[in-house]
């Protein structure tokens, strides 16, 4: 302790003043330390929504646009092979695969880095394709044909014949069977994954195109470009159990965790929204000029809608099939995925 006993500026530096200011400061510390230990009140935040990635292929400017809904904004452009037109993800969302139909190859997406890592050869004019865990599909419009290509190694393995002019696959949920629209031959060609073989053809509408299965695994559906209407399958009797009209060139299809049926109208730049059944549910949604391809987000949040005409992507709430808003993308869009 320092004590003077002299006034500086009238005051008196007393030597109690000390312990004093002692006692406060360690009172003080005391109380921080209470509050410190404290447990955390409880807060009420909103959950951070999940991942979704969405790739666009671009078949005017042979690339594709990559958009993620938790930012809102695209965030990459990336470029690839000539015309690309369909697109696909493995199941856990790490791979994108890429139809590039002028090109006749498939390009391969690490989509977490946003790069190609690798162009695989396919059949003549490569338009769909579909993933499992080990195998990616890809139909050969003119070669009547679809590439499988092992996803360990992005090889191919075996080309399996199918219809005249195959148009898109879609893998059931549990991987063991791929539905490929034959564009000119009015039918589905239904493959056993484990056998790598077709097991059955089953009857559709005109020019069918875009496919879809429902998450249950119990029904298939197939937008019939040329008829203006979807067939619904029973996928226990691989039969047609009935065909509902919708709007006119309808393209791609997709089906929501919530069970509903997204069907993009090309010529009439609508989108109709259907139940399991095959029955319309809402009366259709217009969307901008030639919407062709269409995705639904795995968290039952979003619909993707490409608007061919529009060089734009049309989002909607998967729940209310309401707009949510309009992205631009690349020239002339095709084919959607949607990642996690």
């Amino acid at each position: 302790m320092f004590f003077s006993g002299s006034r500086r500026g009238g005051s008196l530096f007393l030597p109690s003043a000390a312990p004093k200011f002692g006692i406060a400061r360690t009172c003080l510390l005391a109380l921080l330390a209470m509050i410190l230990l404290m447990p955390a009140p409880t807060m009420s935040a909103a959950p951070y929504p999940a991942r979704v990635q969405v790739f666009v292929a671009n078949s005017g400017s042979d690339s594709v646009t990559v958009y993620d809904t938790r930012l809102g904004e695209v965030t990459r452009t990336i470029p690839v092979g000539l015309t690309p037109v369909g697109v696909g993800a493995t199941p856990s969302g790490d791979v994108v695969y890429v139809t590039n139909e002028q090109s006749n190859t498939v390009s391969v997406i690490d989509a977490r880095a946003l790069v190609v890592t690798t162009t695989v050869p396919v059949g003549l004019h490569p338009f769909g394709v579909a993933v499992t865990p080990t195998h990616a599909y890809v139909t050969n419009f003119g070669s009547n044909t679809v590439t499988v290509i092992d996803t360990a190694t992005n090889v191919p393995v075996m080309e399996i014949p199918v219809g005249r002019f195959p148009h898109t696959p879609a893998v059931s949920p549990n991987g063991d069977r791929v539905y490929v629209t034959n564009n000119g031959d009015q039918t589905v060609t239904v493959i056993d994954t484990a056998g790598q073989a077709p097991v059955a053809t089953i009857p559709v509408g005109r020019y069918p195109a875009g496919v879809a299965v429902s998450p249950d695994d119990q029904r298939v559906f197939v937008a019939n470009t040329g008829s203006n209407t979807v067939t619904v399958i029973d996928t226990a009797t691989n039969a047609p159990i009935t065909t509902t009209d919708v709007g006119r060139a309808p393209m791609g299809v997709s089906v929501t965790p919530g069970n509903l049926v997204y069907v993009a109208n090309a010529a009439s730049d609508t989108v109709s929204v259907l139940d399991l059944n095959g029955a319309p549910v809402v009366p259709q949604v217009p969307v901008p000029d030639r919407p062709e391809g269409s995705a639904a987000a795995p968290d039952n949040s979003l619909v993707f809608i490409t608007n061919n005409g529009a060089d734009s992507m049309t989002v909607l709430d998967a729940v209310t099939a309401q707009p949510v808003v309009v992205v631009p993308v690349g020239a002339k869009p095709e084919g959607v995925a949607v990642t996690s």
